[in-house]
């Protein structure tokens, strides 16, 4: 982890859409940066060297390939990289990089004045276990011995527009863009064995579902996602029932 790289990649990405837009500090700014700010940021920080990125691989686009091969920074969902793994995965190894906000600040743009609102934090907070979610749309290329993993755990400020459906019109609202602000941790899996790290040493054996999200501390959606992902990678067995529920056990 590297947070004076990171700041200063965040300062370069940030700084330079500032000023091609020709307006510092104008809420109409922040729209034309649109989703692209954390994907550029961390493109930037997994690869300084911009002659690395974008480069043509086949009928692909890789976002940086370097000597340590192919990144791939995926800010939305994995669905959208299958074409790509089965297109690159035999001839490099590939590198998924994903950023995951840890904590958010939300801020709201009047659309038609352009006023920004004070932020406000948001409920919901970022943990790595978010990836789990992802790795499951891509599941028939996990045991693949050129995929690995790199996720970014950063907070971010959220600006979305007063656009939605709702009274206060929030809900259904577009969101313009996601700066970061600080890098928190980083997290990498390039082997079977790096999964350990997600099974807590203080989960009991054997344990359910419930049992893990207790462990993890995460919502039973992340705790189901996880279990399915180390049972289909075989790190876990299954090993019988308990009522309507699995039993799990380390291999």
């Amino acid at each position: 982890m590297d947070e004076l790289l990171f700041n200063e990649s965040c300062e370069q990405v940030i700084g330079s859409a500032l000023l091609r837009d020709g307006v510092i500090g104008n809420s109409s700014t922040i729209g034309t940066l649109r989703e692209k700010t954390v994907h550029a940021v961390v493109k930037k920080y997994i690869e300084p060297d911009s002659s690395n990125h974008e480069i043509k691989i086949g009928q692909y686009h890789a976002d940086i390939v370097n000597d340590k091969g192919i990144f791939e920074v995926q800010t939305g969902s994995f669905n959208n990289l299958r074409k790509k793994l089965s297109s690159m995965l035999d001839l490099q190894p590939i590198t998924i990089v994903y950023p995951i906000p840890h904590i958010k600040m939300i801020y709201w743009i009047d659309k038609d004045t352009g006023e920004i609102s004070k932020p406000r934090k948001s409920t919901k907070t970022g943990s790595p276990y978010f990836i789990f979610r992802e790795l499951y749309k891509i599941k028939p290329y996990l045991n693949h011995s050129n995929i690995k993993f790199h996720i970014i755990l950063m907070n971010v400020d959220e600006y979305r527009l007063l656009d939605g459906w709702s009274k206060d019109k929030k809900s259904g609202a577009t969101k313009c863009d996601r700066i970061p602000t600080k890098l928190i941790s980083e997290m990498k899996i390039e082997s079977l064995k790096d999964y350990d790290i997600f099974i807590p040493d203080k989960l009991i054996e054997p344990f359910t579902v419930k049992d893990f999200k207790l462990a993890t501390k995460t919502c039973i959606r992340d705790a189901q996602a996880t279990v399915h992902i180390l049972h289909y990678l075989g790190l876990i067995d299954r090993i019988g029932k308990k009522g309507r529920a699995y039993l799990y056990s380390r291999k």
